[in-house]
């Protein structure tokens, strides 16, 4: 047995997923607490002050979105969806609840795991943040406003600043259109979807070696964008 990794709390109804995804994190050395129903799942959340929580949407008395909004009305904790609902829409819904991660059912349990794995680093890592990150060649630092690519300076505009600003701070978790609208523009401007490919397209062709082909600033089509490879600096 692994040393203790850490307490994850696992709201899911299917037995068999619980017992499959159980086992592969008990071998990671995770100590693992199921909840069948959200109501279960928020006395677990509550009282196991879990380093993660996973949730399904389906669950039997809530919707798991509710579950997530619940959560964050007191807690950080990451929180990763797992749900065999596949629609945009849902994934949009549950992210800007305060969902940190998706995956949609069926799914590889190497690749459940290095969503747990990347998201536990994000919170140890912003846990400890001074605020400059590293990105291959780009340097970052969010105080004094600054960015550099191999040595050379950035210029950012203020818009720009604020959107890989948002997107560092939570470097590896998917940030929604809308919670990058709000954060660019304010919130009155969060269905205004086109000023956002315009200026992610612009930031990609500052930072980025290719822009067409992005190591660092990534797309998730229909729901937002996630930074990865991220570094403190």
């Amino acid at each position: 047995m692994l040393d203790h990794a850490g307490n994850i709390v696992f709201v899911e109804d299917d037995a068999h997923i619980r017992k499959l995804v159980r086992g592969a994190l008990e071998q990671e050395g995770f100590i693992v607490h199921e909840a069948r129903t959200a109501r279960e799942g928020m006395v677990e959340a509550g009282t196991r002050k879990p380093d993660l929580v996973i949730v399904d949407l389906g669950l039997p008395d809530q919707d798991g979105k509710q579950v997530i909004a619940d959560i964050r009305s007191w807690s950080d904790v990451p929180i990763v969806i797992l749900s065999a609902r596949t629609q945009e829409a849902e994934k949009v819904a549950a992210l800007d609840a305060g969902a940190d991660d998706y995956l949609t059912k069926p799914f590889g349990v190497p690749e459940l795991l290095a969503r747990i794995r990347a998201q536990l680093r994000r919170r140890s890592q912003a846990s400890a943040a001074t605020g400059r990150f590293r990105l291959g060649d780009l340097l970052f630092d969010l105080p004094a406003r600054t960015a550099s690519k191999g040595g050379e300076p950035v210029h950012l505009t203020q818009i720009e600043h604020r959107l890989i600003s948002t997107l560092l701070r939570d470097a590896g978790r998917v940030i929604t259109h809308r919670q990058l609208l709000a954060a660019g523009w304010g919130p009155s401007h969060t269905e205004d979807h086109h000023y956002l490919r315009i200026y992610m397209q612009r930031l990609r062709q500052k930072l980025e070696d290719d822009s067409a082909q992005p190591k660092y600033i990534l797309t998730e089509i229909g729901v937002g964008y996630r930074v990865v490879n991220v570094e403190p600096a």
